[in-house]
């Protein structure tokens, strides 16, 4: 199925301004077919897959419709499960960055109806939230639903199969019967066509299917990793397999330029290739990539299809495509010639059902990994340091330096202790076994495993700051296991963070005796977890809440990674955010009273 531009779509400039922020370059197959029939006013029913990209092909239209002067509901989008509706918000607060006026609220159970309520007096358009609580709301009176243009009902054949039937059909009794019906499923059982039957009107079927295709001979696996530790996962595989030559894939033109910049300041040479560069770029980029001047390719879809190097040794699906068609086009990148090839895929979430669908359509079992600890990196690379060592002895091709040796013994050192002593020397500089004879210099100024987690820059999205130039690789630092670990365990430890008193923050006071909390100590604590830890202070305005985090410029954080990181993971408006000051290990940051709660727990 040919995809469409989002320029082709005939988008307002507002949203295509928004897509192109977020880096999409080319609309799924489900938003290509989907977007133009339903900013016609028809009721629809769109069956693809989990994560065909089924939230932008309602929320891109549902933005359209509304009327930003008017401050009543007129989209009413229902979820199953409360992750999906705070997913599916994210996303239209995402597209409706530049869309003045536009309100959306999520309500779902256990979150406090008082901040429902109050989002919805405030004159929320968009709602999206759980069957259950939206009833609720219905029947307490503080949801009407009289304006309503649109009503979406995301994943309807999962809300049925959780028992939502009843609930789903009070909600639609209660809409205007001029609405337009919006059907999204992955299948399409008997009660998914009763329901739609009853409730829709002369919707169009647009339907996703993709025939079976098979896959060259290549060792395909997936792991699964929450999403803000990504980056500390694929350094540790390209160490722990000491890949020399990959490509590696994501969704969006923002996504690629962020881990080309990660990828660098950790010390490895990888470029970038998506849609937004020329061509002259481009065969720069490919012609060093071709002679093994890079070691990694950061690419989009759109960009790779033309890639043709024999000697790839590994893909990355850093981002999952959003169809098995792509899958295998980027797959195929690999096992080339005859050559033996490895395809890893990293998936977070619900994204495990997208696994599941992209082994039917290959026909192809994907094999799920564990993820390798640092122990197990850091043996893998002394046994590949050794295995060259012991052939640089074997073949005698190393200059000699006996008479360095002999003083040395003469001196009463053993000849164990002076090899002892050079290991731990070569090993000082680097926190991995060095490499005898290296093919890349870029290679050694890699640092080998700092935690992803311990800057802001690297939990947050940066789709609400401009891309900031490749970072200069950075000193390497020594870094404790736990702190290596951290990021991968589940933890299920309360809430680290308390409100201040009233008295004024002053650097005077004395340090809190809570570990990772500073209360104005003139040396702040760290905290001896590896995730920022926060504390709150008063700050200079009193509608602004003072927030302390134990991250600061050693971390490498700069004042535009704290306000992607709050902007990122709330949706939030740029002016929640107020005075932000950095300093060498903690950072204070000015935030709305009102938002400071939902700031901390998304941050957490």
């Amino acid at each position: 199925m040919n995809k469409k531009t989002f320029v082709e779509l005939g988008l307002s400039p507002d949203l295509l301004k928004a897509i192109d922020k977020l880096g999409f370059e080319l609309a799924s197959p489900i938003q290509s077919e989907t977007i133009p029939v339903i900013r016609t006013g028809r009721d629809i029913v769109g069956q693809s897959q989990t994560g065909s990209g089924k939230t932008a092909a309602f929320a891109i239209p549902a933005i359209e419709i509304v009327d930003p002067t008017k401050k009543a509901v007129q989209v009413l989008i229902l979820c199953p499960t409360r992750e999906l509706a705070i997913q599916v918000a994210e996303e239209v607060h995402k597209l409706a960055l530049f869309t003045r006026g536009i309100h959306a609220l999520p309500i779902y159970g256990g979150q406090s109806y008082d901040r429902q309520i109050s989002g919805l007096r405030q004159g929320a358009q968009i709602v999206i939230g759980t069957p259950g609580r939206v009833m609720d709301h219905m029947r307490r009176g503080t949801l009407r639903l009289d304006a309503v243009k649109m009503v979406v009902l995301d994943e309807a054949d999962e809300m049925l199969d959780m028992g939502f039937r009843e609930d789903i059909e009070f909600v639609l009794q209660g809409v205007p019967t001029t609405r337009q019906t919006i059907f999204f499923s992955a299948t399409m059982p008997r009660a998914i066509q009763d329901l739609i039957g009853k409730y829709g009107k002369d919707p169009q079927i647009i339907r996703i299917e993709q025939q079976t295709m098979t896959v060259p001979t290549v060792d395909q696996s997936y792991y699964e990793v929450d999403r803000r530790v990504k980056v500390e996962l694929l350094t540790r595989l390209i160490d722990l397999h000491d890949i020399k030559l990959g490509i590696v894939f994501c969704n969006t033109k923002r996504m690629v330029d962020d881990l080309v910049d990660h990828l660098n300041a950790r010390g490895y040479s990888a470029d970038r290739l998506h849609g937004d560069m020329s061509q002259a770029m481009r065969d720069r980029v490919m012609g060093k990539f071709r002679k093994s001047g890079l070691e990694f390719l950061v690419a989009t879809d759109v960009a790779a299809r033309g890639i043709d190097v024999d000697d790839v040794e590994v893909v990355f699906n850093y981002d999952l495509p959003y169809d098995g068609e792509d899958y295998v086009h980027r797959i195929g990148r690999t096992g080339r010639a005859g050559r033996s090839g490895r395809a890893i895929s990293f998936v977070a979430g619900r994204e495990v059902f997208q696994i599941q669908h992209i082994e039917r359509f290959t026909r192809t079992k994907i094999r799920r990994e564990r993820i390798p600890t640092v122990a197990e990196v850091e043996s893998k690379k002394t046994e590949a340091f050794v295995d060259k060592l012991r052939g640089m002895l074997k073949s005698g091709e190393f200059k000699k330096h006996d008479h360095l040796i002999e003083r040395l013994m003469e001196e009463g050192f053993s000849s164990t202790d002076i090899a002892s002593a050079l290991l731990s020397q070569l090993f000082a500089g680097d926190s991995r076994p060095a490499d005898p004879t290296p093919a890349r210099p870029a290679r050694e100024a890699r640092a080998s495993l700092s935690p992803a987690p311990t800057s802001v820059a690297a939990v947050a999205p940066k789709s609400f700051s401009p891309p900031s130039p490749p970072a200069a690789p950075t000193p390497v630092r020594p870094v404790r296991e736990n702190r290596e670990e951290a990021p991968f365990r589940e933890r299920r430890e309360p809430r680290d963070f308390k409100r201040a008193d009233a008295r004024p923050f002053s650097p005077a006071r004395p340090a809190s005796p809570r570990p990772g909390i500073d209360r104005g100590a003139t040396t702040p604590v760290r905290p001896p977890a590896s995730r920022p830890v926060f504390s709150t202070g008063p700050a200079v305005r009193p509608e602004m809440q003072r927030l302390i985090m134990n991250l600061g410029s050693e971390a490498g954080v700069a004042p535009k990674d704290v306000v992607g990181a709050i902007l990122g993971e709330t949706g939030l408006p740029p002016q929640v955010v107020g005075a932000i000051q950095i300093e060498a290990d903690h950072l204070f940051v000015e935030v709305a009273a009102e938002h400071s709660e939902q700031i901390m727990r998304k941050l957490e």
